[in-house]
């Protein structure tokens, strides 16, 4: 299996979902030794936001790109090129005011691409091209966001990943959330991240079959 391993998080060796993101490859690699991971770290390496120029050069037709396009799309090229290649797809990232950091949104902006990371059918249709690739988004939330809960309709995060992945060809995503994080007693902290590490055990189990 090759795993693409993605952390967002800028708070470094105090992130959760980044210890989170290590308990899950480290129960993978239990039950696949072999595992093949490529690591990406969108807080140490961010990645550009969109320009012009990035759109201009998209929109051109690849046989008509200019050299100075193609340097510009290169980056992009070789990130779409890394999740077309991966076989599994490890996102990990806390909410950020009910959404996502802007820098996964940097790198959801350059990685969906067409002809690439999809394309169009005959009758103009959307084909996406991660259809065989196992997904993962691993977040964490300062408050409980779970149905029911009195911040459940405020969760822009999971909708926001479903729509830019689906476009893309991931139908059926997998979420493990660790909530509550932040503005809680320890204890409910604690159940909260004991919650999460089981359900990422059993994932990782499922992946491996």
């Amino acid at each position: 299996m090759k795993l693409l391993h993605v952390d967002a998080s800028p708070k470094g060796e105090k992130s959760n979902s980044r210890m989170l993101s290590r308990y899950f490859v480290s129960q993978l690699q239990q039950h696949i030794p072999a595992v093949d991971i490529t690591y990406l770290d969108l807080a140490e390496t961010p990645i550009d936001h969109v320009t012009g120029e990035f759109v201009k050069a998209t929109y051109t037709p690849e046989e008509d790109r200019t050299p100075a396009m193609r340097a510009v799309l290169a980056p992009s090229d070789a990130l779409c090129e890394q999740l077309l290649n991966a076989d599994a797809l490890l996102f990990a990232m806390p909410m950020y005011n009910w959404s996502m950091p802007s820098v996964f949104k940097a790198y959801i902006d350059t990685i969906i691409r067409t002809n690439l990371t999809y394309t169009f059918g005959a009758e103009g249709n959307i084909i996406g091209k991660l259809t065989r690739q196992k997904t993962l988004f691993l977040t964490t939330r300062g408050t409980d966001s779970s149905p029911g809960s009195p911040f459940a309709g405020m969760d822009a995060l999971t909708p926001a990943l479903r729509a830019a992945f689906k476009f893309i060809g991931v139908e059926h995503p997998d979420f493990v959330n660790a909530e509550p994080m932040e503005f809680v007693n320890q204890a409910a902290r604690a159940r909260g991240i004991a919650r999460a590490k089981a359900e990422l055990e059993i994932l990782a189990l499922q992946w491996s079959v």
